[in-house]
């Protein structure tokens, strides 16, 4: 796994981590975030199954699982797939443990997601590229890849600054450092007690234009079957700060190996 700094993503997905990852009801967790993504997802699974990748603590595996869709997940994080173990056991959602570019989960897949800037964790191109291709293996032919992404902040970026505030409230602060060279950006969360103690939490990404992840997608052999704003089908403009990106087998097509 690549590095930047000394950051690794396995050490990044801790005990620690995974013990306070979940937020019930708020942020990520919240319903109005969560439920138009499992909506999305189970429409787009019909009656096939459907692959995770990075499955973490099943934030959207669960749900998903509970609308009737048949899911499987590969996650690098032990710590992380033991807090989804308190929630369901292996039976109900089954779990390979490894790097989503390369392991490979039992079985033919309808759909395989991968949600919240995930794809982001690999930090090289080609890592990312052999993700897509990885994705491409696990699915039936017709079958979709689907991606939830953020576009780079860059536009906030002022000259001359490494660095920018992308959202901040009482309690939070979230700022983001950026390497241009090599397309590589930390996000900083800083979070605050009532007593004004700092927690920090950083994790490292690769940051990926549109237009170069759908690249990567070809060269899977996949088609961009859409691409929407959010999850709900809000139009994607030059002003989106995010991207729900939906990629699609041809039938009749398997995957360049």
């Amino acid at each position: 796994m690549a590095i930047v700094g000394s950051m690794r993503q396995e050490e990044i997905w801790n005990t620690e981590t995974a013990q306070n990852y979940d937020t019930p009801g708020a942020g990520m967790f919240a319903p109005e975030v969560l439920g138009p993504t499992v909506d999305r997802l189970a429409e787009l699974a019909g009656d096939g199954r459907a692959l995770e990748f990075a499955i973490g603590t099943g934030r959207v595996a669960v749900p998903l699982a509970e609308r009737g869709v048949p899911v499987t997940g590969i996650e690098l994080s032990r710590p992380m797939v033991e807090q989804l173990r308190t929630k369901v056991d292996e039976a109900t959602i089954p779990v390979v443990i490894g790097d989503m570019a390369s392991a490979t989960a039992p079985g033919e897949y309808a759909l395989v997601y991968l949600v919240y800037n995930t794809i982001s964790n690999l930090l090289t191109q080609a890592e990312q590229v052999a993700c897509f291709r990885n994705a491409a293996r696990h699915l039936a032919p017709g079958g979709r890849f689907v991606i939830e992404l953020r576009v780079p902040g860059l536009r906030k970026l002022p000259p001359g600054q490494e660095a920018v505030v992308w959202h901040q409230e009482p309690g939070y602060i979230g700022l983001d450092t950026y390497d241009l060279l090599r397309q590589h950006v930390v996000s900083h969360h800083l979070r605050f007690d009532e007593s004004g103690q700092a927690r920090l939490f950083r994790s490292p990404h690769r940051y990926i234009w549109p237009a170069e992840l759908d690249l990567m997608g070809r060269l899977a052999g996949f088609e961009l079957e859409s691409r929407h704003a959010d999850w709900i089908g809000t139009e994607f403009t030059a002003e989106s700060r995010s991207h729900v990106s939906v990629y699609r087998m041809p039938p009749g097509r398997t995957s360049s190996r």
